[in-house]
This record gives structure tokens, sequence and C-alpha cells, in this order.
């Protein structure tokens, strides 16, 4: 499959994402649409079990009404304290339209209730996982390419940077001594599981 357009159009109408994939895709001379770009397109109701579920899912709904080949991501935080929770609630952790500031408070109460009665002054409180899965679609051929990608670090409760957007404040990686949201774009696209799943995607693209 071949991307022959100059425009990629990416299910989605994180903000943040956005701006993510804009970045990446800027560097092949591609420019990124969103769903803020169109209107009247059907509703994805996001009742998959895993993160390639609801992005194949978001791809073939919107790819199918704009007979565009569409490229969606659903990604979100596993930890291990958690048992792999929030997972694919990542973004409605604290409930239906919460913002980022609900869904990170959330988790660190929960994770602040497990060491109840310990003496500890730790801050890194579990490890954990950013988890992304890749799927573009072109419904004129009814083909899909599938990536993902991951990449783990910590849950910190010393909340740290104004960069990036949901967890990425609570999320500590030790190679770079900062939370996700202290990094730059390009830093933060070099190990982070969206980036990793874009390069494999990339490289699939020019198989």
């Amino acid at each position: 499959m071949k991307l022959d357009q100059d425009i990629v159009i990416v299910a989605t109408k994180n903000k943040g994402k956005v701006k993510e994939f804009e970045h990446a895709f800027a560097l092949i001379g591609k420019q990124v649409k969103s769903m803020f770009d169109y209107e009247e397109l059907p509703e994805v109701i996001e009742d998959g079990h895993t993160f390639a579920e609801n992005a194949l899912k978001k791809a073939k709904t919107v790819g199918d009404a704009l007979g565009l080949p569409v490229l969606a991501d659903d990604s979100g935080l596993c930890v291990e304290a958690l048992d792999g929770q929030p997972g694919v609630y990542s973004a409605r952790y604290a409930g239906e339209n919460a913002t980022d500031q609900e869904n990170n408070q959330k988790l660190l109460q929960q994770l602040e209730q497990l060491k109840q009665g310990e003496d500890t002054d730790q801050t890194l409180l579990s490890t954990a996982s950013f988890i992304c899965s890749l799927v573009l679609y072109n419904p004129s051929i009814g083909e899909y390419i599938e990536t993902s990608g991951a990449v783990d670090g910590w849950i910190t409760s010393d909340v740290a940077g104004n960069g990036g957007f949901g967890y990425d404040p609570l999320f500590y990686v030790s190679q770079f001594d900062k939370t996700m949201a202290e990094l730059s774009l390009e830093e933060k696209q070099s190990i982070s599981h969206r980036g990793i799943a874009l390069r494999e995607l990339m490289s699939r693209l020019h198989e």
C-alpha cells in the first residue's frame, strides 16, 4: 500500500496527536488533516478490547465515510501496579470527557492508595508502558496496514513539564532523566510509542 496523495487524513480530534503526526509527516513532505477538517462524520464508539481493535474500527469507519485512506491511532497507558489500567480507557479514566488533569489526578490517587501504610518517600510509584496501535486503511482496495509501538517508564509523583499531553507529565523516562512532558518533540518522537509505530509504518509503506 502506498500513500500517493500529499495529504494524510488522521482519524483523531486529539490536538496533541495531531501535532505529533504533523511533525512526523512533514519530514516526508506530506500535510496532515484531522477530524477537525471534516464535518458530519459518523461517531466511532471505541468499544474494542485492545488498542488495535479500536484503531482499526476508527480507520475503517472514517475511511469508508470519506472514501479516502485514513490513518487511525489508539494508544494509552498501562500501569503495572494497577494490573494494566487504565489501558484502553486511558482517555476516559476519570469519566467520559475527562480532562488530562482529571485523569492524571485519578491515576495518582489510585497509586497513592496502594502505598497507604508504607513509610516511604519514593517518588517513582510504578513501572508503566505507553502503548500505541496505528492502522492505515485504504477503502478503495479494502486493505490496511497495522503497526504498534511501546515505551517503558515509570509513573512519578513529581509531576513535571508543560509539553506533550495526556499522562506525559507523570511518565518518567530514565534515558533522559525527564518526564515525557519535559522532552522536546524531536526527543519524544525518538523514543515514544507513537514514534516507534510511525517509523514502522513508514518502513512498511516503502516496502
